[in-house]
């Protein structure tokens, strides 16, 4: 079905993303988890490392990514953009819609293809 390697890559993910939303429920609402002084960096490092796989799994061609909306997939990697090559100019409303539509959709499909993998 998927190779090994991809699989890997969609652990990664699921565990990043994981951390993301605990983050988030820590501090009761995104925007307050993005303005703490700790939430906001983990949350930022955590979301460049989620694209980074992304990143890795394009250029493998890795067929794990049908599974994915290919316009969240540009999504993750244009916000992993955004903020490596702007940190401390990071526009915080694009991070919060993305936070609160597009990388849901994201960690739900990866939910399934680890649920299907592990049945």
């Amino acid at each position: 079905m998927y190779s090994e390697i991809e699989i890997v890559r969609m652990q990664s993910i699921y565990k990043k993303l994981n951390s993301v939303f605990n983050i988030i429920q820590r501090h009761g609402t995104i925007s307050k988890a993005l303005l703490d002084e700790e939430g906001q960096p983990a949350i930022l490092m955590l979301l460049i490392a989620c694209a980074e796989q992304f990143n890795k799994l394009n250029k493998m061609e890795a067929q794990i990514l049908n599974e994915f909306n290919q316009i969240d997939i540009k999504g993750i990697i244009s916000i992993r953009n955004f903020i490596a090559h702007d940190y401390d100019g990071v526009n915080l409303s694009i991070v919060e819609d993305s936070l609160r539509y597009g990388i849901p959709e994201i960690f739900s499909v990866v939910k399934e293809i680890l649920a299907k993998v592990n049945s």
